[in-house]
Parts: structure tokens; C-alpha cells; sequence
């Protein structure tokens, strides 16, 4: 697990360069995770609802397609956001849900929801 860096030394850092231990920029990779026209829409569907079926995620998130979906759910499962339960069942059941590392973006919705509550109208 990373260092954990407090809001007022982030702000200090934030002019200059921004770096973990190891020298790497910690905001550059999870941008390329969560970048994408669906994802932060499927995570936070999944943050609503404990677990969702494919064709729930589908009907919330219209107009996208199949294979968008099924794209962007690969990838979050690729990167241990999404966890995906396949059920031995007829017909097959497949469910998504939010890993502990993908509840763990929960805060930085929070954060989107209050910025969106102030400045939306």
C-alpha cells in the first residue's frame, strides 16, 4: 500500500512534482484507469447498487452499447475495481460489484457530488 499524503501536503506538492516513493506520478495512472466515456458511470452505478446484473448496468446507462459495456467491465475487473461472479445456473447469471479498491473511490464521488451540489445548478 502507498503512502498516505495529508489535503494540506497535497497542496503544497501539487505546484511541483508530485511523486510516490518511487518516483512515480500517483494521478497520471489512475486517470488512464478511470478514463473512458462509461467507466466513472458504471463505478458509480456500482457504488448505488451493492451488485448489478449486465442488463441492469445496460438500461442505467443508455444509449451504450454491448460491447462497450462489456469492454469497459473487462478492463475495471483488469484493473481489480469490478469484481465479476459468474453463477453455474440456467440460464447463466453473471454479476458485477465494486471490489474494496473500488469502494475505496467512494470519497472522490463524495467529493464530485459536492462540488456538483455547489456549482450545478
Amino acid at each position: 500500500m502507498g503512502q498516505f499524503m495529508t489535503y494540506e501536503t497535497f497542496q503544497e506538492k501539487v505546484g511541483g512534482p508530485l511523486l510516490t516513493e518511487k518516483g512515480n506520478c500517483p494521478v497520471t495512472p489512475v486517470i488512464q484507469m478511470l478514463q473512458g466515456k462509461w467507466k466513472l458511470q458504471i463505478i458509480y452505478e456500482l457504488c448505488i447498487q451493492a451488485s448489478m446484473r449486465f442488463g441492469e448496468l445496460k438500461k442505467m446507462l443508455k444509449p451504450i452499447t454491448n460491447t462497450m459495456l462489456a469492454n469497459a467491465l473487462k478492463e475495471l475487473e483488469a484493473d481489480g475495481l469490478v469484481h465479476r461472479e459468474q453463477y453455474n445456473e440456467m440460464p447463466p447469471r453473471v454479476e458485477y460489484a465494486l471490489t474494496e479498491k473500488g469502494r475505496e473511490l467512494l470519497p472522490v464521488f463524495y467529493a464530485i457530488a459536492q462540488w456538483g451540489m455547489k456549482y450545478i445548478p
